[in-house]
């Protein structure tokens, strides 16, 4: 007899989790809670309440978490320009803490005994998911079915859909998509088919959100974004609310071809995957941000900042939002953004941000002294020659010991 009564399932209203949610039924002889969350994935949620509805779930929440994913997920985590291996913009991680949390939340509302997922036993989404269930809620039960049940191919789970009875399109059920998917309004990545082969091109029909750059238009686009306190709160003037920010942006960027990335990264659990990602939005506001600080930031406090950002991109990456080091680099990476904001001018052309101006009332920018044309005396030159041999004395001492330079 399990001592599981009611669980609280992570639910797409795919095949995969509505295989879970009678797998769950049968497995445990459990009552099951579905929660579906809309954060921009660009498809319909309330269907998945009819399907829920089907396999005899009682208790369906469906939220729409667009604007508390944005404003509280993302836009903390681009204040620390964060990219994991020098290039991913942790689209698929940065949503999985909030996922943990309503899960949690709602565990504690319906008072179930414990929660569940989807993610397979090889990803990274697993430890994601559990470890911000255990930082909120440390006694409660995680049911991993990948990691349990013996239903390892989709023939398998579609056996089990008509077996059981399981609501499926099975009009479709020999079309197997060649990848495998994850969107919200940061990103859609791409994994699985032909990205197994690393050497092999992505076919240009998988992308969904951005034109090729060869197809974008010969006209560029301009766009000014304007920040305050290191996040984008108005697109040419207009104020727009976090997720309405990412989402125009992310139609300005995708029509310009713009944020298409092809990399080979390192998981957690210890193996490499190749996947594709699109971020069109998410890469223009790294830009912007990146050109607003060069503005208003003092110089040690950004390169101390540049230092701490890949520990926080593995922070997040690996799956501790919750933890007490993600808390601390948060606060510190806060402090810095308090002076920044202005407004940084964009154009977009073929694939590329470029950032063509910027402007702030906390600019540290003085025009006076770095001028190349005549300083009325703001800057004395001679004052760089003992700033120099200071700076090279240990050099010269070494040196003077015949000690070798190279």
């Amino acid at each position: 007899m399990s001592d599981v009564k009611k669980v609280v399932l992570a639910y797409s209203g795919g095949l995969d989790t509505s295989v879970i949610v009678k797998w769950l039924q049968e497995t445990y002889n459990c009552e099951v809670v579905t929660f579906t969350a809309d954060i921009g994935q660009g498809e319909e949620v309330e269907p998945a309440r009819t399907k829920a509805q089907a396999l005899g779930v009682k208790e369906i929440y469906i939220e729409d978490l667009r604007e508390e994913f944005v404003r509280d997920y993302v836009y903390p985590m681009f204040r620390a320009n964060t990219v994991y291996e020098g290039e991913y913009l942790l689209g698929t991680s940065i949503a999985r803490p909030l996922i943990a949390k309503r899960l949690i939340e709602i565990a504690n509302e319906t008072g179930a005994d414990a929660i569940s997922h989807g993610a397979t036993g090889k990803g990274n989404d697993q430890v994601r998911f559990e470890l911000g269930g255990y930082a909120l809620k440390p006694g409660v039960k995680v049911i991993a079915p990948w990691r349990e049940w013996d239903l390892t191919s989709r023939e398998k789970l579609m056996a089990y859909c008509e077996e059981h009875n399981i609501p499926v399109d099975f009009a479709n059920k020999k079309k197997k998509s060649p990848y495998s998917m994850d969107a919200n309004l940061l990103h859609i990545s791409y994994e699985g088919g032909i990205l197994e082969d690393p050497w092999a091109e992505a076919e240009d029909d998988m992308w969904r959100w951005s034109v090729s750059p060869e197809a974008a238009p010969d006209q560029a686009t301009y766009v000014e974004l304007t920040f305050d306190k290191g996040d984008i709160v108005a697109i040419d003037g207009e104020p727009l609310k976090a997720h309405e920010v990412l989402e125009k942006l992310n139609k300005m960027g995708g029509d310009n071809g713009i944020g298409r990335l092809d990399i080979v990264e390192n998981r957690y659990v210890g193996m490499k995957s190749r996947g594709c990602y699109e971020t069109p939005g998410g890469t223009i506001m790294l830009r912007a941000h990146r050109a607003i600080e060069s503005l208003t930031l003092d110089r040690e406090e950004a390169h101390l900042k540049d230092q701490l950002m890949p520990k926080y991109a593995e922070v997040i990456y690996n799956g501790y939002w919750w933890s007490p080091e993600r808390r601390m680099l948060q606060a510190a990476i806060d402090e810095t953004q308090k002076n920044v904001a202005g407004v940084v001018r964009m154009k977009l052309y073929k694939g590329n941000a470029i950032v063509v101006g910027r402007k702030s009332d906390e600019s540290l920018f003085d025009e006076s002294i770095a001028t190349f044309e005549d300083d009325a005396g703001a800057y004395n030159q001679k004052d760089a020659e003992g700033f120099i041999k200071l700076n090279a004395l240990r050099l010269r001492i070494a040196a003077g010991k015949g000690r070798k330079q190279s």
